[in-house]
């Protein structure tokens, strides 16, 4: 008898089940950069909306085409397509979080274009006509790149739709680059 309670070991008890919750559907944050990407991506997509089609009291391509002939490119009406669809398209991507970092480094590109040729001799202050809305556009920009556009973003269905050090890199390597070969020309 002894050996039977020796050898016989009562089954330990069962360890309380995990709590368990399913992951909510999208949080604060999700809604915050939802916020984010709409306020900025739709401002830049009607700011390309300017240019391109002379909508919300924009000049159309012909008068942005002379302007943009007047600071050095040419031919400006190009540049002018370059930079409206730049903004329109890299607005409007930003703003559905669809190909989130090519938009980026759209908006990136025209932001680091803007900066050199026209408001960087003006100092940071907008006031002044400075940098100053420039670097916040291109900084939310590679900012919502690095994050990833949430949950609420058509992208969630992609791989790069998390964001991260990759698609950071990218956004700022292609914007800046691209802005770099502009100004070259």
């Amino acid at each position: 008898m002894v050996t039977k309670r020796i050898l016989y070991r009562p089954p330990a008890p069962p360890e309380p089940a995990e709590h368990t919750t399913a992951a909510p559907a999208s949080s604060a944050a999700d809604w915050g950069l939802l916020l984010v990407r709409l306020t900025f991506g739709l401002l830049m997509a009607g700011h390309g909306a300017q240019k391109l089609f002379g909508l919300f009291g924009g000049s159309g391509l012909t008068k942005t085409g002379m302007s943009f002939a007047s600071l050095g490119y040419r031919p400006g009406k190009l540049f002018a397509t370059i930079g409206g669809l730049s903004e329109f398209l890299g607005g409007l991507g930003l703003a559905l979080g669809l190909l989130t970092p090519l938009a980026a480094a759209a908006l990136i590109g025209v932001m680091v274009n803007a900066m050199v040729t026209v408001t960087g001799a003006h100092g940071l202050w907008d006031t002044d006509g400075g940098v100053e809305y420039s670097v916040c556009i291109a900084v939310v920009a590679l900012a919502v790149a690095a994050i990833g556009p949430g949950r609420l973003a058509l992208d969630r269905l992609f791989r790069w739709g998390t964001g991260g050090w990759t698609e950071a890199a990218l956004a700022l390597g292609l914007g800046g680059g691209a802005a770099a070969i502009t100004l070259a020309l």
